[in-house]
């Protein structure tokens, strides 16, 4: 029995609103905006470092995305499509700024969780990862992103980067030895 408070256009599948949205009911996009803006809004926040550049290259990808629907191939895969718009949007915004003006802003994610014994302890954790994140490569970083926050597989980041999947795990595999050795060299690491 389905919830009476639930729209039945949140049930329907990616690929029956994007057929509905082609035929002419644009307000059907407003549902898969829904579905996939705060998972996304992470993934650019950590790919840019700064609130307003994500959410405007997170804008700029849903804009794009409807513009360009009917190129959409596959439907049933719009999550992955628009992510891929989404990650080039992030490499052009992040191409636009130097390394050294990016400032990773930490954001309340379940990954960087970690059980310290104090709060304090546990948010310089935080700063630290995410400061490490931000020194990592662009590439590096989309693909330890891609990986280990949206959880993806190789052949779906291979989707999205349109990188091999061999280069992205040894990007992925870079990228953990670096953010390894910035945090456990003291590079990175938080005093105690």
């Amino acid at each position: 029995m389905r919830d009476p408070g639930v729209s039945p256009v949140v049930e329907l599948s990616d690929a029956t609103l994007v057929d509905i949205v082609l035929k002419g009911e644009s307000e059907a996009y407003a549902t898969l905006v829904a579905r996939y803006r705060d998972r996304y809004a992470r993934f650019a926040l950590h790919m840019l470092g700064n609130r307003e550049d994500a959410e405007e290259a997170l804008q700029d990808a849903f804009v794009r995305a409807y513009r360009s629907l009917h190129r959409c191939g596959d439907p049933a895969r719009f999550g992955s499509w628009l992510l891929a718009i989404l990650a080039n949007r992030c490499r052009t915004a992040g191409g636009k700024r130097t390394r050294h003006e990016r400032r990773f802003v930490s954001a309340e994610d379940r990954h960087y969780a970690i059980a310290l014994d104090h709060p304090a302890e546990a948010t310089a954790w935080r700063e630290e990862i995410a400061r490490a994140l931000a020194r990592l490569d662009a590439d590096q970083r989309e693909a330890f992103l891609l990986k280990h926050v949206q959880e993806m597989e190789y052949e779906q980041m291979s989707v999205v980067t349109g990188a091999g999947v061999s280069a992205l795990k040894m990007r992925v595999k870079r990228a953990c030895a670096q953010m390894r050795r910035m945090l456990t060299e003291g590079e990175d690491a938080p005093t105690r």
